[in-house]
């Protein structure tokens, strides 16, 4: 049997290869044509029973197959991967494409939600129906026939073009290294970080030390060599990726101009003004208006701070570190020693009491406490030697499975990300309460374990990587812990996306909590705990910058909205223009930023990417909740609590409105209080 098409237990990764994609892709993709065939026929009743739930199950296979094939895709982007894709990339979103437009069954949609049956159905059943009459509208069913294949090209040349933009960025990414062959050159640096970079060497045959593009060795270099020339040079490399000055193939310039073209064609068939208009229609924000109001009263909040935080850096840099004009490559380097002059520590000074086994341990009993449930080491076929496997049980009985891909590697792409690889749901027609557990991959880019055998020493994350993991466990807990039986609104399916980060950036504030930290550290060589008095360093320095890294995130928010609200292709100037109404640093003209910003070119936030934002002001909110709680129960870990914002955000999905789900959580509506507080900025705001 085709392994990609044994939807019996989890994926057979062992057994998978490329030359199984087209042949299981393409026998799912008739299977769904010859159903939705019969489906669409009048003599199949517009019910739940005769038409939602066939089109549900069908589609379940379909999905859950070509997951596991972008998942590959993305974490082990070989040739062979990328080819076996890409081959398919066109078939697929043509099947969707198809879909969509299908206007045989939006009408079986609309005549079931006005049928009698309606009425009696469960309220998420209703929210389902509602949720797809409003989605075959966004995807054309509406359209009159003549412009729906014009649509459909769109719709493919859309997914091709962001493939193509990871592809590149990966490729550039990739392509670049630095050679360091005098000890010199690597001053400054912490001594893991030297460790990999010379390994790094070794593997290529060659003496000194090599360092990429990929974060665990760009970022490191940026905060701590004293080089000021390497430092450059990756800047300009890293800032110059996919772009005009490397290999015209890979440049993502003419990727952007003509997605953004077509979104805002895709935009004007559907009766938008702009595609920002399109994004919005199924997110919490009511309008672009309303969002760039938000940016930019955010904004203006955190500006006073921002010019705070860089007159402070510019002053030390040039008193303390001789540099007269502190420039992009620079930042880094300066603010780690103004961090250690303030506050005296470094980053690697904590790095070193975040062993992975001591962080994982944490994270699992800051779960396992908060939401009533244990994790257990399990066992799976995966997709690398280093990706571990784990179960989630309540009472003894299984919730859900996670795969954690925790190490960066020159096949995968960058960033962190949580995807599912299988939903909850009812697996029984009869609904006796059997149900399908959810299954996750939570994937980041941390630093690997340096060294071999005796000699390993255990990876080390500093405490950024530590936020991160939280976050993506969020997701993952999101997607895991849902108590919703249907597909389509179970876990973080159906969840508005301007909210999907809020238990994702909700899990980050444990991270600074004394009775979380105290727990999941020891030192990589002694073994020791983290000091207190280290932990109030870090409590001290928490919102060092905060001005200045709030801005930088609503800089790229309002870009991001401008430019599918404004129908601009000029984006180069339209982010001059962004950064002078909201920025206080300017990079070097040459800077190309937009190219490699695959968020809202190649992911789910195109105009969307103010939903980090939008989403932290709920989710430092909820968190405020356990900070309540405090004074009566002397910690922020309360089951009590924590019970209740599983109940009423992680178990109901987007079976209800987000905004119904936070109110039932927190009794009233949002307010930005706790954000601007969190990052100390409430005292002049």
């Amino acid at each position: 049997m085709n392994p990609l098409l044994d939807f019996a237990g989890l994926p057979r990764f062992a057994d998978i290869a490329p030359e199984h994609v087209a042949p299981a892709i393409r026998q799912l993709l008739e299977q769904n044509r010859a159903l939705l065939a019969r489906l669409e026929r009048p003599e199949t009743p517009a019910t739940w029973n005769d038409f939602v739930q066939p089109m549900t199950d069908a589609g379940e296979r379909l999905g859950r197959a070509w997951g596991i094939v972008g998942h590959l895709h993305g974490v082990n982007d070989v040739p062979e991967w990328r080819e076996a894709y890409n081959a398919m990339l066109p078939e697929v979103t043509r099947f969707y494409a198809e879909l969509g437009q299908n206007l045989a069954l939006y009408e079986k949609f609309k005549a079931l939600a006005a049928s009698p049956e309606y009425a009696q159905l469960n309220p998420v059943r209703q929210r389902i129906i509602d949720h797809e009459i409003r989605d075959f509208r966004l995807a054309g069913a509406e359209l009159p026939a003549e412009q729906k294949p014009r649509f459909q090209e769109i719709q493919e040349e859309l997914s091709a073009l962001a493939a193509k933009f990871s592809e590149n960025l990966l490729d550039a990414t990739n392509a670049h290294a630095e050679w360091v062959t005098e000890e010199s050159g690597v001053a400054g640096l912490p001594d893991d970080v030297k460790a990999a970079a010379r390994a790094a060497a070794e593997r290529d045959g060659k003496p000194g030390w090599k360092f990429t593009l990929q974060a665990p060795a760009y970022l490191p270099v940026m905060q701590y060599a004293d080089d000021r020339d390497l430092r450059a040079r990756m800047y300009r490399a890293y800032a110059t990726r996919a772009a005009e000055f490397g290999k015209p193939e890979w440049d993502n310039g003419p990727l952007i101009k003509r997605l953004l073209s077509l979104r805002a064609e895709e935009a004007r068939m559907l009766g938008f003004a702009n595609f920002a208009e399109l994004s919005l229609t199924p997110k919490m924000a009511d309008s672009p208006a309303q969002v760039a109001a938000f940016l930019r009263d955010m904004a203006a909040k955190a500006r006073p701070f921002a010019e705070r935080d860089l007159g402070e850096l510019r002053e030390f840099a040039a008193q303390e570190l001789g540099l007269e004009k502190l420039e992009s490559w620079d930042m880094s380097w300066a603010s780690e020693k103004l961090k250690l002059a303030r506050y005296a520590f470094s980053d690697d000074e904590v790095k070193q009491y975040f062993p992975e086994h001591k962080v994982l341990e944490g994270l699992f009993r800051c779960v396992e406490t908060l939401f009533g449930v244990q994790i257990r080491p399990d066992s799976a076929t995966t997709w690398h030697p280093a990706v571990r496997f784990f179960r989630i049980e309540r009472q003894g009985k299984l919730v859900g499975q996670f795969y954690l891909d925790l190490y960066a590697r020159e096949t995968k792409r960058g960033g962190a990300w949580m995807a599912d690889a299988r939903s909850r749901r009812s697996i029984n027609a009869n609904e006796d309460g059997t149900v399908q557990t959810p299954v996750a991959y939570l994937c980041c880019n941390f630093s690997a374990p340096v060294g071999e055998g005796t000699q390993m020493r255990p990876a080390t994350f500093t405490h950024d990587d530590v936020l991160t993991l939280f976050h993506e466990t969020g997701h993952g807990l999101h997607h895991l812990l849902t108590e919703v039986d249907e597909l389509a609104v179970s876990g973080i399916d159906g969840v508005e996306w301007d909210a999907v980060e809020l238990p994702s950036q909700f899990m980050e504030n444990f991270c600074w909590e004394w009775d979380v930290l105290k727990d999941m550290t020891a030192h990589v060589d002694s073994g020791e705990p983290l000091p207190r008095a280290l932990y109030d360093k870090m409590i001290a320095a928490k919102n060092f910058q905060s001005g200045l890294f709030t801005l930088r995130q609503l800089e790229f928010a309002l870009f991001d909205l401008r430019l599918y609200s404004e129908g601009r292709k000029d984006f180069l100037a339209l982010l001059d223009e962004v950064r002078r109404e909201v920025a206080v640093v300017f990079p070097p003209a040459w800077n190309r930023f937009p190219q490699s910003f695959s968020h809202i070119f190649a992911g789910g936030y195109a105009a969307g990417y103010y939903s980090y934002k939008w989403a932290e002001v709920l989710s430092a909110d909820a968190y405020a909740a356990f900070e309540e709680v405090v004074p009566d129960v002397g910690t922020v870990l309360d089951a009590k609590t924590g019970e209740r914002f599983w109940r009423e955000i992680l178990s109901v999905g987007g079976s209800r409105p987000a905004i119904e789900s936070f109110k039932a959580f927190r009794g009233r509506e949002p307010s930005p209080d706790a954000l601007l507080r969190h990052n100390g900025m409430i005292a002049t705001a």
